[in-house]
């Protein structure tokens, strides 16, 4: 049953001038009207509200049989609808797209008039077929299916931005293609972009004889009706144009929703119609029977003679026809009368009034599809009303209790109402005075203080946001209460209510969180560590992963720290950092943006690294996240490590975690190699507030997941003329298997380090450097002498005794110096010699 309201879609109405009784007529150009009759064709001119004037006629070769407006450069689409012989035994039938070309009806193109070149581009697309039943309940076959009206209606999109995104693009760009028919008592709308759908189905109130479909409406004539119902080709149309409609973000009425007739208008004698832009064109023609005998008025008696008057024969009104104009009124006009009929419903609490709301609202869709046809007030006019049919759309979901009160949240983002505007608007008490605050209005300020809007709202209307959602969602306060636009609210007024919540249902970590926040706004640091002893750590970790609004917020795009985030940093770091972490692991912040938050709360620039953003570097090192770059986490490490190594600069809080530690928890920390521990010891560091940052680094370069040859250019910040640089720079060398320059450099700096080097490092392939790098060295700086000649002897004699059990007698004997002294040499040589029979 199609509901019926009882609107004015129409405006006023004017005749057309026409001298013969028209037989065709329809509109075109931008306010041209053309009537046709046998073989004359008039034009009218139709320009808002003044009277329609002729314009020119002109006469055709032969009669009329069709007639029809196109625009300069638009090619016409035609389609042909087969009319079937019914069988009585068959059933209705309806085949959509592809499908219907099984229906065995052929259609063939007649090519007759075009060249080669042109019939290629033409092709036949089958849409629909469709078998409709006749009533055969009288057994005479009636005319319930007889088809009329058959139309295609496409929806085009105008003022799309160009590629240059400073100017709208004039050209209409094809959004949906909608088919239309209808029989006497009912019609059907299909659309026909990517598939064919049926869309509606209207069931006239009496016998219609012809429809016209339009992107607002549906007008139907019957024999003393004018009818007028919606349409929802601007439902369909807003689906392929934004394909954030049916989100959260964006809402439009369904296509499946109940059309409905705005007006039954009397109009008799009803025989033909059109539309043309804001205009309707009806022929209304009374019945031969219906019009009543005109008698010849009596002769009067003259009372001169000689006076002669003619009597006017009565003008050609017998012929009971006229051509009228009937202007639709304004979409916005039309728009704000429905929105006042709906406020009939709006303390009821039905359905119909976001019924009729929605149709508001597509009206106003329909009409800002193609923003071409519209003047700059007329398009700011529509935008506004848009949003405000937005606005009311949202008021009703958020009020009534239905399935679909999420559709509140999308609908007020498209209204442009502020959050402070939505709970201003919200304020529905009961009949008993109490309030009760539907699941529409609780899932739109649940979401909008969940996206961390920059609105934040004032003291009162963030207490009455608490105790909303203390009534109807009390597990959600202490996530309400960490939305920065609750800034405001009186820690007072949250700790009252916090107090009030019942733990054993949800988590009371996070009440605990919560409750230890608003202590520190309170002021009452002894409340806030009772609440944070409260629990263990790990426990606490998990608290801040359920809410991680408790310790980083953003405002204006910025980062923000929360109060509580500050307390930790000073009181408990580990806690923090271990809670960041956990984040990352659970998705719940990025990295760039956890870096930026330990730097705001460090209050450090961009280019200084605080050590609690190297303490989570570290614990991301550790934990393995998946999400982080090995190597970029790396890079991060050592550059910071070589930053602070080279400016000789402290952490500045002491590091969570030694070198130590980091070996025995990560495998990407390595054991650092004996030999360094050698080198290092060689000297005395003037500073040793940053031996741990050196351990770390050489640790990094031990390990086995470290790409040795990427942090090469980093390294000249680092000088080798300190140990710590020196140390390294050589194990970069050997990691890089430089072996031949490190023994140089070991030998020049640290002799005493050189055997430790040589035993840990010349192995296997690299094992023949004994004796052909490091033997030679030896002897050649023993012979000289100098300051550290008896460093260099005693290594001189471990480096024999590694070569004696190495070589034979012969290869032996080779390697030696000829000019060494040979009783120095002989014990080697025995032992080299005496090995085979000992083994």
């Amino acid at each position: 049953m199609v509901q019926l309201y009882n609107l004015h879609p129409f405006g006023s109405q004017q005749v057309v001038p026409c001298k013969l009784e028209p037989e065709r007529f329809c509109g075109g150009g931008r306010d041209a009207l053309f009537v046709a009759a046998g073989c004359k064709v008039e034009a009218f001119a139709v320009a808002g509200q003044e009277l329609c004037q002729p314009r020119c006629a002109f006469s055709t070769l032969g009669r009329v049989l069709c007639l029809a407006y196109s625009e300069a450069g638009i090619s016409n689409e035609t389609l042909q609808l087969d009319s079937d012989d019914f069988v009585i035994c068959q059933k209705p039938v309806e085949l959509l797209g592809e499908k219907s070309s099984q229906s065995g009806v052929s259609v063939t193109l007649e090519s007759t008039g075009l060249d080669d070149k042109t019939i290629k581009y033409y092709h036949v697309q089958h849409l629909l077929y469709k078998r409709f039943a006749p009533d055969i309940s009288s057994l005479v076959l009636s005319d319930d299916i007889k088809l009329h009206s058959l139309q295609l209606l496409p929806i085009y999109q105008t003022g799309s931005p160009t590629t240059d995104r400073k100017k709208l693009s004039q050209e209409k760009e094809l959004l949906s293609l909608f088919c239309f028919f209808s029989l006497p008592h009912v019609g059907y709308l299909y659309m026909v972009v990517k598939s064919v759908e049926l869309m509606s189905v209207y069931q006239y109130p009496e016998k219609s004889q012809q429809a016209v479909l339009t992107p607002q409406f549906l007008h139907v004539i019957t024999s003393n009706n004018l009818q007028c119902f919606t349409v929802r080709c601007s439902a369909a149309a807003a689906r392929e144009e934004d394909p954030y409609v049916d989100t959260t973000l964006k809402a439009c009425p369904p296509v499946s929703m109940d059309v409905c007739a705005l007006r039954i208008q009397l109009f008799i004698g009803l025989k033909a119609i059109c539309h043309f832009k804001n205009h309707i064109i009806l022929l209304t023609k009374a019945d031969p029977e219906a019009i009543p005998e005109r008698r010849e008025p009596p002769k009067r008696l003259l009372s001169r003679k000689g006076t002669n008057v003619k009597f006017k024969t009565p003008p050609v009104a017998e012929a009971g026809w006229n051509l009228y104009i009937v202007d639709t009124i304004s979409p916005v006009q039309l728009y704000k009368e429905m929105v006042d009929y709906s406020n009939t419903y709006k303390t009821a609490k039905t359905q119909s009034c976001i019924h009729l709301l929605s149709e508001a609202h597509l009206l106003v869709r329909a009409a800002l599809m193609d923003a071409s046809q519209l003047e700059p007030g007329e398009k700011a006019e529509l935008l506004e009303a848009f949003k405000e049919s937005c606005g009311h759309l949202g008021d009703c979901y958020s009020r009534l209790d239905t399935q679909y009160s999420h559709l509140a949240l999308p609908y007020y983002k498209m209204s442009g109402l502020s959050m402070a505007e939505v709970l201003t608007r919200a304020d529905w008490p009961l009949e008993d005075g109490s309030q009760k605050y539907e699941r529409g209005l609780i899932f739109y300020i649940n979401h909008s203080l969940d996206e961390n809007l920059d609105e934040e709202l004032s003291e009162e209307l963030a207490a009455k946001v608490v105790q909303m959602f203390h009534m109807a969602e009390p597990k959600q306060l202490p996530h309400i209460l960490c939305s920065p636009s609750m800034k405001n609210i009186n820690p007072v007024t949250a700790m009252n209510y916090l107090s009030k919540l019942d733990t054993s249902g949800f988590s009371s970590i996070l009440v605990t969180l919560t409750k230890a926040a608003m202590a520190l706004k309170m002021g009452d640091l002894d409340r806030h560590r009772n609440e944070m002893k409260s629990h263990p750590e790990m426990k606490l970790v998990c608290g801040f992963i359920l809410e991680p609004r408790l310790l980083i917020q953003q405002r204006r795009g910025q980062i923000i720290p929360t109060e509580l985030a500050v307390q930790l940093k000073d009181t408990q770091p580990g806690l923090l950092v271990a809670s960041v972490l956990g984040l990352q692991k659970n998705n719940k912040i990025g990295i760039e943006e956890a870096d930026s938050f330990f730097k705001v709360l460090c209050g450090k620039d961009k280019d200084t690294i605080p050590q609690l953003l190297v303490d989570l570097w570290e614990a991301q090192l550790v934990a393995g996240l998946p999400d982080v770059v090995l190597q970029e986490l790396f890079f991060k490490l050592t550059s910071q490590y070589i930053w602070r190594l080279s400016k000789m600069q402290p952490p500045d809080t002491i590091p969570l975690r030694t070198s130590e530690d980091l070996i025995n928890a990560c495998s990407h920390y390595g054991l650092i190699y004996p030999w360094v521990n050698v080198l290092i010891s060689s000297d005395s560091l003037a500073d040793k507030s940053y031996t741990e940052d050196l351990s770390k680094l050489q640790s990094l370069i031990c390990g086995p997941s470290f790409d040795i040859a990427s942090i090469i250019p980093f390294l000249e910040p680092l000088s080798e003329d300190t140990i710590a640089g020196l140390s390294v720079h050589v194990l970069c060398r050997t990691r890089l298997k430089e072996y031949e320059q490190c023994i140089d450099t070991l030998l020049e700096r640290c002799p005493e380090a050189i055997i430790p080097y040589a035993n840990h490092e010349l192995k296997e392939e690299n094992r023949t450097l004994w004796w052909k790098k490091l033997l030679p060295e030896l002897c050649h700086r023993v012979k000289c002498g100098g300051e550290k000649g008896q460093l260099y002897l005693s290594s001189l004699k471990e480096t024999l005794s590694v070569v004696a059990v190495e070589l034979e007698l012969r290869d032996f004997l080779n390697v030696l110096p000829e000019d060494g002294t040979a009783a120095f040499f002989l014990p080697y040589l025995l032992y080299c010699s005496r090995k085979k029979s000992l083994t």
